[in-house]
């Protein structure tokens, strides 16, 4: 039997707990919106006036300290985002899935913790150590494998973007797989499913949910890195023909330009602009994985 202060004090305790938990919980929505907001009051007095978003979204000009007329054309950034983006995809998404269903369903207990291990790793270089990467290895490989006169552009952005999203896809993913129950396996294999059977048959439609957050949080992974895309694309603004063309990224022009702009100028307020266009389209990929999960979700109950 409880001595009755004790009982008191855990009477008391929960309610503190509770009201601790849904603060936690309410107080990232509002960090989120308070980010938000603050991004989006300093840009916005350009945005209302005066800022031709006609120029801005389909210009190539990016001349924000001309003395003549100031040009503020963003369609390079986005192009030189999306492609090595896009890029860093291609690259990522085949091995870090591939990794999560080697470590997950093919590997020794000892080998995949080691693996986990290795890959997690990744994870925890400093995006500037990848640039130092890309800029002082990379560059000079893909100058001598690719005969391109210079080795910082798009593909040297892509492969170092993807080396950084493999960990997290792979990790999200193992994850995933290994929340599919052993009786699908069981059950596959009772049927007479060899391995690759049980992956492709089983496991992969079981985690789609999983394994589509975990390419999603790859590509916020590559959409929002700064300064290894800063170091390994070129820091040209230009629109690419191709993946030896070096290219400029949203992320990088903020972080190479705010702290030259003049605090309350018209550059400085176009830089927290682009800082709020890339929280839209931060929100607009994951609702969008959201909507896609609840759709897979909807089919499967029916």
């Amino acid at each position: 039997m409880r001595h009755p202060i004790t009982h008191r004090l855990v009477q008391l305790s929960e309610p503190l707990v509770e009201w601790t938990i849904r603060l936690c919980g309410w107080s990232a929505i509002f960090f989120v919106f308070a980010i938000f907001f603050f991004v989006f009051r300093e840009g916005a007095p350009i945005l209302f006036r005066g800022l031709d978003l006609t120029e801005f979204f389909t210009g190539v000009n990016w001349r924000p300290d001309s003395r003549i007329q100031a040009q503020y054309g963003i369609l390079a950034l986005l192009v030189g985002t999306a492609s090595v983006t896009a890029l860093a995809m291609a690259l990522s998404v085949p091995a870090g899935l591939g990794a999560a269903i080697f470590v997950s369903e093919f590997c020794g207990q000892r080998a995949r913790e080691t693996l986990k291990i290795v890959i997690e790793l990744l994870a925890a270089i400093p995006s500037v150590v990848w640039g130092f990467v890309g800029y002082m290895v990379l560059n000079p490989v893909l100058i001598w494998a690719t005969g391109a006169p210079i080795g910082i552009n798009i593909l040297n952005g892509g492969i170092i973007l993807a080396l950084m999203s493999v960990p997290i896809i792979m990790s999200v993913g193992e994850d995933a797989l290994k929340a599919v129950p052993d009786t699908y396996r069981e059950a596959a294999v009772a049927l007479g499913a060899n391995r690759w059977q049980v992956v492709y048959k089983v496991l992969l439609p079981a985690a789609k949910n999983g394994l589509l957050a975990a390419v999603l949080l790859g590509i916020g992974r590559a959409v929002g890195e700064t300064m290894a895309v800063l170091m390994a694309t070129g820091h040209s603004v230009r629109i690419p023909h191709s993946l030896f063309d070096p290219v400029r990224t949203l992320t990088a022009t903020i972080a190479a330009e705010l702290g030259e702009s003049v605090e309350g100028g018209d550059h400085y307020r176009v830089l927290f602009v682009i800082g709020s266009l890339l929280m839209l389209i931060a929100f607009a990929v994951n609702l969008t994985a959201d909507l896609i999960v609840k759709g897979i979700r909807g089919k499967q109950d029916a």
